[in-house]
């Protein structure tokens, strides 16, 4: 029997490659608005973050998410993902 593939992503907060399976996808929509996509399934742009807010921080230091989406993001969308990473823990 074929071994299937297991898919890996780079978490934009610590660097690390990891499964898709334990990311959380960040998506940039056709209208321009980014946010946590917990089902991994919105049409959009995707990135991936780690499922600790500590990975998000980080993203957000070196502004990670701006380059990977070519725009810049307002603070009040990182504090709504905080806030939706923190209940979601």
């Amino acid at each position: 029997m074929k071994v299937k593939k297991i898919p890996m992503r780079m978490c934009l907060g610590c660097n690390e490659m990891k499964p898709k399976k334990e990311l959380i996808r960040v998506v940039k929509n056709a209208e321009g608005e980014i946010s946590l996509d917990l089902t991994g399934k919105k049409n959009g742009r995707g990135a991936y973050i780690c499922q600790s807010i500590d990975c998000l921080r980080a993203a957000r230091k070196a502004r990670r998410l701006e380059k990977s989406f070519q725009c810049r993001i307002d603070d009040s969308v990182y504090d709504s993902m905080e806030e939706e990473l923190s209940e979601n823990e």
